[in-house]
């Protein structure tokens, strides 16, 4: 009778032990890119003016102040790190705005009908602005959500939500513009695509399908970093934009992601829109040096 009890003891142990673990990460289908542990992020919880938080920037990537739009008001944000008081700079009247970047000392804020908002870094500290300029229908109609600008060639990336011509295809398209900083205006440079087939070639339980809400590239790797709300999906991808990694996230940490960003010591940050019942949020995750020196 002993010998019974301390087996079903055992097994209880190790049934709790296992849901325990299971909760956290079932079936062992949550991963996270290389260099980064997706299980222990530093939490930032956001008042709630930016309940509905959505694209996130660094300046010069300089993480001590946080840049960030929300889907409803056409405001800029910025707060230091753990600092829930928010100043903000009025850009443009309501709507729906999802990503925003900094490319030297301009401002670029993406809307998801696909037009694009800029103004100098020096207007940040203003309550409104009078040198917005809308660069209004630079892409095809559709739905826009991820926006990143490269430092180095002065190029400005937009890649499509949800779009009429890959409506019918297994792909993502995407658009290249050139930042003309004299006349201040955005020159098309040229377009790619993403084949989805490839989520499913590297992981057969997911489908070739995607919506992204967030773009930006490892500034190490120079991998482009494709985040998904609704699919709940990180993709990593090379420079020509071929996926190379799929990483499920777990909805119990990423409640709704929505902006994704690197600083300049190659830290992590994802932003998370709230709900009724959960704070909107960002969650960096420290990188970890895994080369030898």
């Amino acid at each position: 009778m002993k010998k019974l009890y301390l087996f079903f003891l055992c097994i209880s142990v190790l049934a709790s032990a296992f849901f325990a673990y299971s909760c956290r990460n079932p079936s062992g289908k949550y991963s996270n890119p290389k260099g980064y542990d997706f299980t222990k992020p530093d939490k930032f919880n956001m008042p709630s003016s930016l309940q509905e938080i959505s694209g996130i920037a660094f300046y010069k990537a300089n993480s001590d102040t946080v840049y960030s739009v929300q889907d409803e008001d056409g405001k800029l944000y910025r707060q230091g790190w753990d600092v829930k008081k928010q100043s903000n700079m009025k850009f443009a009247p309501k709507g729906d705005f999802e990503d925003v970047a900094f490319l030297h000392e301009m401002v670029f804020v993406l809307k998801s009908n696909g037009d694009i908002y800029s103004f100098p870094v020096t207007e940040v500290v203003k309550k409104e602005s009078n040198l917005v300029k809308l660069h209004k229908q630079v892409v095809p109609h559709g739905e826009y959500e991820g926006l990143f600008a490269d430092q180095e060639t002065n190029k400005i990336y937009v890649l499509c939500k949800k779009c009429g011509i890959d409506k019918k295809t297994k792909a993502l398209s995407g658009y290249v513009f050139d930042y003309k900083s004299g006349t201040d205006s955005l020159v098309a440079a040229g377009a790619f695509k993403m084949d989805l087939n490839q989520i499913k070639a590297l992981n057969s339980e997911l489908k070739a399908s995607l919506s992204p809400s967030a773009l930006t590239r490892n500034p190490k790797t120079n991998e482009w970093y494709v985040l998904s709300s609704t699919n709940k999906l990180l993709l990593v991808a090379d420079s020509n934009w071929k996926i190379k990694e799929t990483h499920r996230l777990n909805s119990s940490m990423f409640n709704q992601p929505e902006g994704i960003a690197f600083d300049k010591d190659l830290n992590l940050y994802i932003s998370n829109e709230g709900d009724e019942v959960i704070d909107g949020n960002i969650l960096k995750f420290k990188y970890l040096v895994t080369e030898k020196k």
